[in-house]
């Protein structure tokens, strides 16, 4: 394979990176952006400070198992499933373990 075809092939897998984290983030930071009962509990910082995060934390750890993965191995197909199983990891580690901070509804 060409090298200009690996260097491609290693930006699709870190737009595929960017873009799968950031779909299993959303549904989690809604919360935060809709602001729960009445909007009272709005945070936008999630926005600013999450939403880049992810996506580039998506983007590097795929683009980087892709690069080590295929010159450790010299193959581009295992390299490519080596990046999809560390992304479903990563995105399985995302949704486990990262929650929003979200205030309690009802303060008495």
């Amino acid at each position: 394979m060409k090298e200009e075809i690996k260097g491609l092939a290693g930006f699709l897998v870190a737009g595929l990176g960017a873009s799968v984290a950031l779909l299993a983030w959303a549904p989690l930071a809604r919360v935060n952006v809709e602001g729960g009962f009445d909007g009272r509990h709005q945070d936008l910082s999630v926005l600013y400070v999450d939403l880049p995060l992810v996506a580039a934390g998506g983007a590097l750890v795929a683009l980087a198992f892709w690069s080590l993965a295929l010159r450790r191995f010299h193959r581009p197909w295992l390299a490519a499933l080596v990046s999809v199983t560390a992304i479903a990891l990563g995105i399985w580690g995302l949704t486990s373990w990262w929650a929003p901070y979200q205030a309690p509804e009802f303060a008495y």
